[in-house]
């Protein structure tokens, strides 16, 4: 079994979390100038409060996973997951599930209850994950967890 550890990102990991963002979608550059502004409180996606958090999952000294999420008032949600990704070859390994609940412990501390999330429709898999961890369809493209404290309980 492949022991992964977690912690709060730092700006030292932009880089490594830009690499893991930029697989599927857009470049190293672009994401590290958004995971960077959005680590130190210069990028706010809309609606979004001060508080957020990113932490990263981590494989020996090589990143393989993060979760970020802020405090917010988008859908008259109290918080949103703005990302979470794992590298393709720790999926399905419960990596995003232990981010998940990470960051749904933040939220509760935060008292962030009601926690949306933007998933594109065609990705069925987010959503499906998203569902299996009891978030339920908001519109046709958000999905939320009227309480986060259920992530807690399932794990």
């Amino acid at each position: 079994m492949v022991k992964i550890h977690y912690r709060r990102a730092e700006t030292a990991d932009v880089p490594a979390l830009a690499r893991i963002r930029s697989i599927d979608w857009g470049s190293e550059g672009y994401w590290g100038a958004r995971i960077s502004g959005y680590m130190n409180g210069v990028l706010h996606p809309q609606k979004a409060l001060a508080p957020r958090i990113i932490y990263a999952a981590f494989h020996r000294d090589f990143a393989v996973g993060f979760i970020a999420g802020h405090l917010t008032r988008r859908y008259e949600c109290d918080g949103e997951l703005e990302w979470i990704d794992v590298i393709p070859e720790h999926r399905r390994g419960g990596i995003a599930s232990e981010l998940l609940r990470l960051l749904a412990v933040w939220f509760v501390e935060e008292k962030a209850r009601k926690v949306c999330v933007d998933v594109d429709p065609a990705n069925l898999a987010a959503r499906r994950f998203y569902a299996n961890h009891g978030a339920t369809n908001l519109n046709p493209r958000w999905m939320v967890w009227k309480d986060i404290g259920v992530v807690l309980k399932a794990s």
